[in-house]
C-alpha cells in the first residue's frame, strides 16, 4: 500500500512520475483548480479583512473526494503542482479541503522538467508551501473577479476595441480568451 499521496496538476504528468518514484508513492491529478470563488456574489468580505469564501465547482467535487479517499490511506501528502502562482495557490486549496489525518504531514516539492531525476531530487528536497505565490495569486483573482468585467469594458471604451462578453461569462483580467474582439483585430 503506497505510503505518499503526490498530487500533480495533469494527468499525463501523474502517468509519467508514478513510473520515477515506486510503489511507496500514488501519484494521482488534481486537474487544476479544485476550488474558485462564487461566480454569484462578491465572495469577499471587506469588513473582515478581505476574507474569501471559497467553493468547490460541481465539477471538481468527484476529483476532490477521490482524491480524499486516497490521502485517507496514505502517511503523507506531497504537492507537485507547478511552481508559479496559480501552481502554487491550487497546491494551497489542496491543503485546505483534504482532511488530513492527525500527524499527516504536508510536503511540498517542485521540478522543472519531468525526468527521472529531477523528480527523485526534488523528493529529496521539499519545502513549505510559498504563502507570498499564494497571496499574490488569490489577490489576483479576488481582484480579476471583483474588478475584471469593469476594466475589460473600459479598455474596450479607451482603445476602441469592439469588445464584447460571451453571454453569461464575465470578463475577467486573467482570462482574456472570454473577450472577443471584432474581425479586423484577429
Amino acid at each position: 500500500m503506497p505510503k505518499h499521496l503526490v498530487i500533480v496538476e495533469s494527468p499525463t504528468k501523474a502517468k509519467t512520475i508514478k513510473r520515477f518514484l515506486g510503489s511507496d508513492f500514488l501519484v494521482e491529478a488534481c486537474m487544476g483548480h479544485v476550488r474558485d470563488l462564487p461566480g454569484n456574489n462578491l465572495a469577499v468580505d471587506v469588513d473582515a479583512g478581505f476574507e474569501a469564501e471559497y467553493v468547490i465547482p460541481d465539477e471538481k467535487k468527484s476529483v476532490v473526494k477521490g482524491l480524499q479517499k486516497y490521502l485517507d490511506t496514505c502517511d503523507e501528502l506531497w504537492i507537485a503542482t507547478d511552481e508559479d502562482r496559480e501552481g502554487e495557490a491550487i497546491g494551497w486549496h489542496l491543503t485546505q479541503v483534504l482532511r488530513r489525518k492527525n500527524g499527516q504531514e504536508i510536503r511540498r516539492i517542485v521540478f522543472h522538467e519531468i525526468t527521472e531525476e529531477a523528480i527523485r531530487d526534488a523528493a529529496r528536497h521539499p519545502r513549505e508551501i510559498d504563502e507570498r505565490l499564494v497571496e499574490a495569486q488569490v489577490g489576483l483573482q479576488e481582484v480579476d473577479m471583483q474588478q475584471g468585467p469593469q476594466v475589460v469594458q473600459a479598455a474596450g471604451r479607451l482603445h476602441a476595441f469592439p469588445f464584447s462578453l460571451e453571454e453569461g461569462v464575465p470578463g475577467t483580467l486573467g482570462r482574456p480568451r472570454t473577450v472577443r474582439r471584432g474581425a479586423h483585430h484577429r
